[in-house]
C-alpha cells in the first residue's frame, strides 16, 4: 500500500533517506557499511546488488539479451538499450537553456552545463598538481598518468591501456571493425566520436556555442579549446622548458624542438618538418597549387600569412612598432631583427 499512498515507513538512522520497501532500505544501508556481498566468482567484482553482479557477469558471458528490431544493435543493459531506442526516434530530451545543446543523456547535460557555469568540480588531489576538470571521467583518465598503471593488454601487439575502452577501441585496427554506420551513406567508423563527427556533415549542425562571442562549432572538444582564448588557461606545460598552451597538438609539436624529431617527410624531396601543416604548405610547393591570391595585382601564393604580408605592400600597414624609436615593420620577425642590431627593449613584443 505504500506506493499508493506515497508513505516511506522503513528510515535510515545515518542520514535522510526513507523507502517505501524494507529491501531498498537495506540496500540503501550498504552504502554506508561498505558491504557488498554479492561477488563475481570470474573476476572478484563486488557489488550492493544483485541485479547489478547480473549485469555485471554479462560482460563474461558475452550474453547481449537486449536487441533492436529496426537494426543489428544488441547489448547487455536495458538501460543502454532504451538509450538506443531512442536514436531511431530522433529524440533528445534534454536541452541547454544557454544554447541549442541537446542530448539523449541527462548526465551528458549536466556536463555540458559546466561550459556556461566554468564550474571544475573534480580536482586532483596528487601533490603539485593543479588539474581540474568539469567530468569525472576526464578526471579518472588524469589520474593514471600519475599511477602510470595500463591494466589491460592487447594480446596481438603488446599494446597496453589505462582503460577498458581504449583496449576495445585498439583491438579495432586489427579486426578492421567500423561497427558505426553513417544511415545517410556507406561511411561507417571504428569510433563512436568518428561518426557523430561525419553526421556533422550532413546536417551542418553546429550545437555547441560560445557565450563571449559568435563561435559556434559542431564539436564539444572545439567549444572547450576554443573558450581556452577567452580564459586564457594553457593547461598543456612542457616538462623540459617554461613553455605553455591551450591545445595538446600544440605541445607535441613544441617537445619536438627539444629532440629535433622531424617525423613528417616529403616523399617528392629531402624535406622535413616537425610540424604536419608546415609539410602540406611545402606539397604545394611541388603540386604548384597556389590558392591564395591577392584582388590588387596577379600575386599569388601557397600561404593565406603570406598573402596577408602581401597586402600590406598595398597597404602600407606596418603593425609591428617599435616603442623605443619610430621604426615600423610588416614582420614580428622583422621588428625581432631590428630590436637585436638597435639594442632596444623587447617587453612589447
Amino acid at each position: 500500500m505504500a506506493k499508493h499512498t506515497g508513505e516511506k515507513p522503513y528510515k535510515c538512522d545515518q542520514c535522510e533517506y526513507s523507502a517505501a520497501q524494507k529491501k531498498n532500505l537495506d540496500r540503501h544501508m550498504a552504502k554506508h557499511t561498505g558491504e557488498k556481498p554479492f561477488m563475481c566468482g570470474e573476476c572478484g567484482y563486488k557489488t550492493v546488488e544483485r541485479s547489478d553482479l547480473s549485469r555485471h557477469m554479462r560482460t563474461h558471458t558475452g550474453e547481449k539479451p537486449y536487441k533492436c528490431d529496426q537494426c543489428e544493435f544488441s547489448t547487455s543493459s536495458k538501460c543502454s538499450f532504451n538509450q538506443h531506442l531512442l536514436r531511431h526516434r530522433g529524440e533528445k530530451p534534454y536541452t541547454c537553456s544557454e544554447c541549442e545543446f541537446r542530448t539523449l543523456h541527462k548526465p551528458c547535460l549536466t556536463v555540458h552545463m559546466r561550459i556556461h557555469s566554468g564550474e571544475k568540480p573534480y580536482k586532483c588531489d596528487h601533490s603539485e598538481c593543479d588539474y581540474v576538470t568539469s567530468s569525472k571521467f576526464n578526471l579518472d583518465r588524469h589520474v593514471l598518468k600519475h599511477t602510470g598503471n595500463r591494466p589491460y593488454m592487447c594480446g596481438e601487439c603488446g599494446y597496453r591501456a589505462a582503460q577498458k575502452v581504449s583496449l576495445s577501441r585498439h583491438m579495432r585496427t586489427h579486426t578492421g571493425e567500423k561497427p558505426y554506420k553513417c544511415h545517410l551513406c556507406e561511411y561507417s567508423a571504428a569510433e563512436k566520436g568518428n561518426l557523430k563527427n561525419h553526421l556533422a556533415q550532413h546536417t551542418g549542425d553546429k550545437p555547441y556555442m560560445c557565450g563571449q562571442c559568435d563561435y559556434s562549432t559542431t564539436y564539444l572538444g572545439s567549444l572547450r579549446t576554443h573558450m581556452r582564448k577567452h580564459t586564457g588557461e594553457k593547461p598543456y606545460k612542457c616538462d623540459q622548458c617554461d613553455f605553455s598552451c591551450s591545445t595538446s597538438g600544440s605541445l607535441k609539436r613544441h617537445q619536438l624542438t627539444h629532440t629535433g624529431e622531424k617525423p613528417f617527410v616529403c616523399e617528392a624531396c629531402d624535406y622535413s618538418t616537425s610540424d604536419k601543416f608546415t609539410l602540406s604548405l611545402h606539397m604545394k610547393r611541388h603540386t604548384g597549387d597556389e590558392p591564395y591570391g591577392c584582388e590588387d595585382c596577379g600575386y599569388k601564393t601557397t600561404n593565406r600569412n603570406s598573402l596577408t604580408r602581401h597586402i600590406m605592400t598595398h597597404t602600407g600597414e606596418r603593425p609591428y612598432k617599435c616603442e623605443q624609436c619610430c621604426y615600423s615593420a610588416t614582420t614580428k620577425g622583422s621588428l625581432h631583427k631590428h630590436i637585436a642590431v638597435s639594442g632596444h627593449s623587447a617587453d612589447s613584443i
